[in-house]
């Protein structure tokens, strides 16, 4: 695609065209131009040329890689960055480069980059750590073509990785006469219907291979782009089971049916309901959160050498056993999902009276290695239906509303009917459109400035998200922002949101503004999902190196609520949040005034008074006690107290006399865009009349 028609943008063109390395140009998402030497290596001729989406072209795995799409209005500097360049005939090329914003409101943006080999550009060394560690074989692929394999790849099929990488994976390994099931599995996986299957794949010397195999769908920014499989020996297996043929049909670890077992159990039972109309049966799964944030140390086995997650499954099976009635039976599916078959009901109350009585079992809390534990779980019933005519129907229809049990909050049930089957379609559709929303970059970041109340002077600003509608208008995220967090998706949002404040500080204090304005801040408010990712403080640190601003100058704000999900963990998060230097505020403090404790025991920089408390400062009540209180006591402990919802000058004027140090809310500025931001940066104060 050509430049737009005029006499300068041809000679640019010929310009760009001139150029030895890949110069491609970006609007919104897309490669709208590509120089000669990219349509050369990608295989395209000029005449060939359509606007296509940056991920069809440049991709990576490396954190960065075709990924700095978000840069600020106002931010110019190149993001470095590696990749991998897509080619016409499926070849797979390292790139590298830098990525330039040209209009920010635009999303105009300038992609320069040369080839660059693995050695170049290599992977980070904790995922190369990870993936060594997993004892599976694991394939990521693109399409069809292998993107990154890791050692145990090598060790089940003998190929190394620069063997694999670029090559079709079907011509690899896929029995001729399998074809059909690969393709069948990719497509499970891009529909999120994560089964294993028992299958049989060849090695490099052609010699066939029994193995377990699981499919999952690799989501980068919220867009698919891709496939990771792994695959399990079952060569052992194979030869146990042909020794004990019930070993095949039980779970190990529990001794309750496997999902096989469970099935043809469920099979027989829909076969008997379509003969005796009069009754029929239901399905309970039970949904285990194995990876709650400090509930389990699985590096102490207990006395039979299990994890300590491990010996939890073993009670929650005895738990479902001492529910069951005689003609049910219980199978552990897979991970932490549980089933119940439940046979012989007539109606949907016999289905509640076993899931509330499976609830009563699962809310006592568990002890496991003489630790006290109360994991968190869902669950979800259905009850068969002549429209059940086959297992997945109706274990289907139970998953759906384990997901809607999940996103009421959990440590619940639901069973499904009709008015479920539409929220969880309801729930399906938003979190469509969050995933569209994040696709299509349709938000940004909004600024609420923070002021120090005794002199007006501007100290800095609270990042908060906002929608930017196809009509132009913006709205508040916040009706998403549960989605996002259900669907993890909030993760993204947190690397954006971390990543967008720490350019948005850089702009405040670079030139042309020449501010430099060393206590300007800027604070990011995390969900508690996001504060408890695994990830969190990398991400951080990431965002800092990539700006080089000074980490004292980056908030991380959380709610008091958060820290007191799990104290122990939250203290060890913030340990290392404190030692990159960043400072951490808790929102919405005097809420609850239960966790005073944390002010002692966490190093806590910020305290930001719930906005009720702020209306209590012309109250003459026990609130207003309080709010003194906490204002000495942050005083005391050299903690920044923050005002939040200032909405009147009678409460400006008693914030300042109980000497309230910083403030925000309506009455000192409304929400602010990042020009705006700027502008307000530049003046270093409100601009509301003294005395108003």
């Amino acid at each position: 695609m050509h430049l737009p028609k005029n006499s300068d943008s041809v000679e640019q063109q010929d310009v760009l065209d001139a150029l030895p390395v890949l110069v491609f140009l970006e609007r919104a998402g897309k490669v709208v131009f590509a120089n000669a030497e990219a349509r050369h290596m990608i295989g395209f001729e000029e005449a060939e040329w359509i606007p296509r989406p940056v991920e069809d072209i440049l991709w990576g795995l490396s954190p960065g890689a075709a990924e700095p799409r978000t840069l600020l209005t106002g931010t110019r500097h190149g993001s470095p960055f590696h990749a991998t360049l897509t080619a016409s005939d499926g070849r797979l090329l390292p790139v590298e480069g830098t990525y330039s914003v040209l209009n920010g409101e635009l999303c105009d943006a300038i992609i320069v980059a040369h080839p660059g080999g693995r050695a170049q550009a290599p992977r980070p060394r904790f995922i190369e750590d990870v993936l060594s560690s997993i004892p599976e074989a694991i394939v990521i692929v693109h399409g069809d073509r292998v993107l990154s394999t890791n050692p145990a790849f090598t060790r089940m099929f003998g190929y190394t990785a620069d063997e694999a990488t670029g090559a079709n994976l079907r011509d690899l390994i896929v029995p001729p006469a399998h074809a059909d099931e690969h393709a069948r599995l990719e497509k499970m996986a891009n529909q999120d219907a994560l089964e294993p299957i028992q299958t049989v794949r060849i090695n490099k010397s052609g010699d066939p291979l029994d193995v377990a195999m699981l499919a999952s769908p690799l989501t980068v920014d919220g867009a698919r782009v891709g496939c990771i499989l792994s695959f399990r020996s079952l060569g052992a297996r194979k030869h146990a089971e042909s020794a004990d043929p019930d070993a095949a049909l039980h779970d190990p670890l529990t001794g309750l049916p496997n999902r096989a077992l469970f099935r043809d159990r469920l099979s027989l039972a829909l076969s008997r309901r379509s003969r005796r109309r009069d009754q029929t049966c239901g399905v309970l799964l039970l949904d285990l959160d194995l990876g709650q944030p400090g509930q389990i140390n699985d590096s102490q086995p207990d006395s039979d050498n299990r994890a300590p997650s491990d010996s939890l499954l073993v009670a929650v099976a005895e738990r479902l056993r001492v529910v069951l009635r005689l003609q049910d039976s219980a199978a552990r599916l897979e991970g932490g999902e549980f089933a119940i078959l439940v046979e012989n009901i007539l109606d949907p109350g016999d289905l509640d009276i076993v899931a509330s009585r499976v609830l009563l079992q699962m809310n006592r809390p568990f002890e496991i290695l003489g630790v006290v534990v109360q994991p968190a779980f869902s669950i979800g019933a259905a009850m068969a239906t002549p429209a059940h005519t086959v297992p997945e129907m109706l274990l289907r229809d139970a998953s759906h509303a384990v997901y809607i049990a999940r996103q009421e909050g959990g440590c619940r049930y639901e069973i499904f009917d009709k008015d479920l089957d539409m929220r969880f379609t309801s729930r399906q559709e938003r979190e469509r459109e969050l995933r569209n929303v994040l696709l299509n970059r349709e938000f940004e970041f909004w600024y609420q400035p923070i002021f120090r109340l005794q002199n007006g002077k501007l100290q800095g600003f609270e990042s908060l998200l906002r929608r930017r509608l196809p009509s132009g208008s913006v709205e508040s995220f916040s009706d998403l922002l549960s989605v996002a967090e259900d669907s993890g998706l909030s993760i993204t949002l947190c690397r954006e949101s971390l990543a967008a404040a720490c350019r948005q500080l850089q702009a405040l204090t670079s030139e042309p503004h020449d501010l430099r304005q060393p206590d300007l801040s800027l604070t990011v408010n995390l969900s508690s999902r996001q504060f408890y990712h695994c990830d969190l403080v990398a991400q951080v640190k990431t965002a800092l190196a990539a700006t080089s601003i000074d980490p004292w100058r980056l908030v991380i704000e959380v709610q008091e609520t958060t820290l007191n999900e799990n104290p122990e963990a939250a203290a060890a998060i913030l340990e290392r949040l404190v030692e990159s230097r960043a400072r951490v505020a808790i929102d919405n403090f005097g809420s609850s005034l239960a966790p005073l404790n944390h002010l002692m025991r966490l190093p806590i920089a910020v305290l930001k008074l719930d906005p009720k408390l702020t209306a209590a400062s012309t109250a003459a009540a026990r609130r207003l006690t309080v709010l003194k209180s906490l204002v000495r006591l942050g005083h005391t402990l050299g903690i920044q107290v923050v005002a939040q919802g200032i909405e009147t000058p009678e409460q400006l004027t008693a914030l300042c006399r109980m000497g309230c140090e910083l403030g925000q809310g309506a009455l000192l500025s409304r929400l602010l865009n990042p020009a705006q931001a700027l502008t307000l940066a530049e003046r270093g104060r409100w601009a509301i009349e003294p005395g108003a």
